[in-house]
C-alpha cells in the first residue's frame, strides 16, 4: 500500500511504484472516482474508442457465455472476437 500527502496548494504526488503500477507518466490524465468514503484513481484512457472495444469486448463475451449456457451451443465465440 502506497501513501500521499496532500499539500497546502491541494496537490499530492503519487509514489513512483504507483506511476509505474497503473503505467502513468506526467501529463497523462486520471479519472477520479469517489465511492462512498474512498477514493478511486485510474488512467484515463487516451482513446475512447479503444476503451469501448474493451467494454464491448467483455459485453459481448457475458452474452454469448449466457447464450451458449442456455442453447448448450460451444462454438463461434473464437469468430466473433
Amino acid at each position: 500500500m502506497a501513501e500521499a500527502t496532500l499539500s497546502s496548494r491541494n496537490q499530492a504526488v503519487i509514489p513512483s511504484g504507483v506511476r509505474k503500477a497503473l503505467g502513468i507518466k506526467p501529463g497523462d490524465k486520471l479519472l477520479l472516482v469517489v465511492r462512498e468514503n474512498h477514493l478511486i484513481v485510474m488512467p484515463k484512457s487516451k482513446s475512447f474508442a479503444k476503451a469501448l472495444k474493451g467494454i464491448a469486448r467483455a459485453f459481448i463475451r457475458r452474452n454469448i457465455f449466457k447464450r451458449n449456457a442456455i442453447v448448450g451451443n460451444k462454438s463461434g465465440l473464437d469468430d466473433l472476437l
